[in-house]
């Protein structure tokens, strides 16, 4: 089943982020090379592509688990949230549709 990962970052968090941005990665890229990715990316707190030292606001991870339960436990070892930058994370069952 496909999870929505919802995740909303503290205010002024943009250090932090590019600290622990290459575990944050890694764990990506291993479900990416699992199959199991659908997208995943930042929100940036400026309507451009590089927000600069705005930053960014949170993010968004469309991932394959076998059932919510594992995607929450892929979600608690998360380097953003473990490092205190996502504020809020939702966890979603996703169903997609297209394309």
């Amino acid at each position: 089943m496909w999870y929505a990962i919802w995740a909303e970052d503290h205010p002024d968090t943009l250090e932090l982020r590019r600290q622990h941005r290459p575990q944050h990665l890694a764990r990506l890229q291993a479900l990416r090379d699992e199959g199991r990715l659908m997208l995943a990316g930042p929100f940036p707190a400026l309507d451009m592509e590089d927000p600069g030292e705005a930053g960014f606001v949170g993010s968004l991870i469309v991932v394959d688990f076998p059932d919510q339960a594992a995607a929450q436990a892929w979600l608690n070892q998360e380097p953003y949230l473990l490092q205190g930058i996502y504020a809020r994370t939702t966890l979603r069952p996703f169903r997609k549709t297209l394309p």
